[in-house]
């Protein structure tokens, strides 16, 4: 089975209101255990807001560090998870579920593989 990224991205601005984010957060979870259950879920993850990232840039001998983030933009990346799934028609389907319960845009791209070997290992 191959592998895929699902980008969530959200606008930039404060965290919503408990009101609005734990329902959100309940149907992401249960959408979580439907591809854990499934056998799709790698793992998972969010992210802390843009402004914590630090950013490097080779610079002949150098790397140069700066604060984040990499981009300006009104969107960021907020969180991901890595799914396998049997080819991209059935991890857009998983995309499809993690959008309707997040109601952000989610970007469904396929990790590459080394010679049929899935490059991303855990070390557990």
């Amino acid at each position: 089975m191959k592998q895929y990224l699902l980008s969530i991205y959200q606008p930039d601005g404060p965290t919503p209101p408990p009101e609005v984010l734990e329902p959100i957060m309940r149907d992401v979870q249960a959408v979580n255990a439907e591809m854990q259950a499934a056998g799709a879920w790698v793992f998972a993850a969010g992210l802390h807001p843009p402004t914590t990232a630090t950013v490097l840039r080779a610079k002949g001998e150098e790397v140069l560090t700066t604060d984040g983030p990499f981009t300006e933009g009104k969107e960021h990346l907020g969180g991901f998870t890595i799914i396998r799934a049997a080819d991209l028609d059935a991890a857009l389907e998983w995309g499809r579920k993690l959008a309707k319960a997040i109601t952000l845009p989610i970007e469904v791209r396929p990790l590459q593989e080394d010679e049929g070997e899935n490059t991303c290992r855990s070390s557990a």
